[in-house]
């Protein structure tokens, strides 16, 4: 696995060991990355991290912060093995993606993009709860990107810009709500 673009583009990342975790195809991350375009400046928020691979997808890509929450040791280990390999620096927190949302909203946190990529056998019951959780953390300009398989997706209720297929996985990209 590496990463696809940017400043970086082409070094290695490592991913936790086991099944636990599914990084997201070299492939997937590269469309997805240039459908979002430029992310010059941007405070991203990668949930459900993993082995960090969007987060600093996000970073080599012109994002200036991003904070990484996983509830695994072993992807928060990855995510930190992966920031000290690239020197990049990030805020990595081993919490469930829930909590750590309804705690950013308390301390005033927003952020321009949100990553979601949770395991798949999960997703379709994250719905609701995500779709409340999340537009209070996200910045009036902001998206929301979700990853999940086609079969069983993670569906917000936010509005929908773009959505594509890769094999068996969707990626949907959601606008912040009207105010």
């Amino acid at each position: 696995m590496r990463l696809t673009g940017g400043a970086l583009g082409g070094r290695r990342l490592v991913a936790p060991r086991g099944e636990r975790t599914r990084p997201t195809s070299d492939r997937v991350r590269e469309a997805l990355f240039a459908i979002l375009g430029p992310l010059d400046g941007a405070d991203v928020l990668d949930l459900f991290a993993g082995s960090g691979a969007l987060g600093l997808e996000a970073l080599s890509r012109g994002a200036t912060e991003a904070t990484f929450v996983d509830a695994a040791p072993a992807a928060v280990r990855a995510v930190r093995r992966n920031l000290e390999a690239l020197d990049l620096r990030g805020e990595v927190r081993r919490a469930d993606a829930r909590a750590f949302l309804r705690n950013a909203q308390s301390r005033g946190r927003s952020y321009d993009l949100i990553l979601l990529d949770p395991p798949y056998r999960l997703a379709a019951g994250l719905g609701r709860e995500l779709s409340e959780a999340v537009p209070p953390v996200l910045k009036a300009s902001g998206r929301v990107v979700v990853e999940s398989d086609r079969r069983s997706p993670l569906e917000l209720e936010l509005p929908l810009l773009d959505e594509r297929r890769y094999g068996d996985t969707t990626i949907r990209i959601h606008g912040s709500r009207p105010t």
